[in-house]
C-alpha cells in the first residue's frame, strides 16, 4: 500500500452534506470523471481520502499531486483489490474529521453490489461525510447512490494569457439518475480562481466545438 499527501494552502470552508454519489467515465480510462469529482469536493472541512484499486492505477494512473491546483488536502491510498478500496471507504466514512471519501474502482467487481452501496450511503449520511464512487469501464447497475453521473472530457476553455496553452478544464456531465434532482446534461467547468464548479445546460456537440470555451454559472443544490 502506498500513501501520498497533497497539502493545500487554502483555509476556505464549504458546507456539504453526507451523500453517496457516483461518476462514470464515459470511456474506459478517461480521467474526466476524476476531474469532475475533484472540482466539487468540499473545501476546508478536512482532508479528502482518495482510494484507488490496482487496475485503476494501472489503466488511468495515480493523480498527479503537484498539478491538482486544488484548495483541498488529499490523502491518497493505493490499494490492490476493489474489496480493499470499499472496506477502506466504509472505514473512512466513520471518521468525521475527513472532508470527503473518494473511491476509484475499475470494472464491475462482484463485491460492488447494491448492499455495499447501501452501506456506503448510510455511513456517509450518518457521518455527514460526502462519498464519491468513480467507476471506470463499468456498467450502471443497481446502486443506492443518490446522484449518478456520466462524465466526458471536452476541450478546455481559452487560456487568457496564451492562446496555445490549455485553459480551465471542461466536461460534459450527464446526471442520468437522481433521487431529488431532475436528470439532464450540462457543460461543467472548474473555475480555478474561485475553486468552484460551474454548470450550464449542454448544447450540441457542434455548438460546443464552435464555442470560445466560455461558460456561465448555474446554481447548485444547497
Amino acid at each position: 500500500m502506498q500513501i501520498m499527501v497533497h497539502q493545500s494552502k487554502s483555509g476556505r470552508t464549504a458546507a456539504s452534506g453526507g451523500i453517496l454519489s457516483e461518476a462514470f467515465a464515459a470511456a474506459g480510462a478517461d480521467a474526466a470523471a476524476a476531474g469532475f469529482v475533484l472540482a466539487q469536493l468540499p473545501r476546508g472541512r478536512g482532508p479528502v481520502l482518495w482510494l484507488q484499486d490496482r487496475l485503476t492505477r494501472k489503466e488511468v494512473g495515480a493523480p498527479y499531486l503537484p498539478g491538482l491546483g486544488t484548495a483541498r488536502d488529499i490523502l491518497i491510498m493505493a490499494l490492490t483489490r476493489p474489496v480493499d478500496v470499499l472496506i477502506a471507504a466504509e472505514d473512512g466514512l466513520r471518521c468525521k474529521a475527513l472532508g470527503a471519501v473518494v473511491a476509484e474502482v475499475w470494472g464491475d467487481p462482484a463485491v460492488l453490489d447494491f448492499t455495499v452501496t447501501k452501506r456506503l450511503a448510510l455511513r456517509s449520511e450518518v457521518g455527514n461525510v460526502p462519498c464519491w464512487l468513480i467507476r471506470y469501464a463499468a456498467s450502471p447497475d443497481l446502486s443506492a447512490a443518490r446522484d449518478r453521473w456520466r462524465v466526458t472530457a471536452l476541450a478546455s476553455t481559452l487560456n487568457p494569457d496564451d492562446a496555445m496553452a490549455p485553459g480551465s478544464p471542461r466536461w460534459r456531465a450527464e446526471l442520468f439518475r437522481s433521487r431529488d434532482r431532475q436528470p439532464g446534461s450540462w457543460v461543467a467547468g472548474h473555475d480555478r480562481a474561485g475553486d468552484t464548479l460551474d454548470l450550464v445546460a449542454a448544447a450540441s456537440d457542434e455548438a460546443l466545438a464552435e464555442s470560445d470555451g466560455t461558460i456561465g454559472r448555474r446554481p447548485q443544490r444547497s
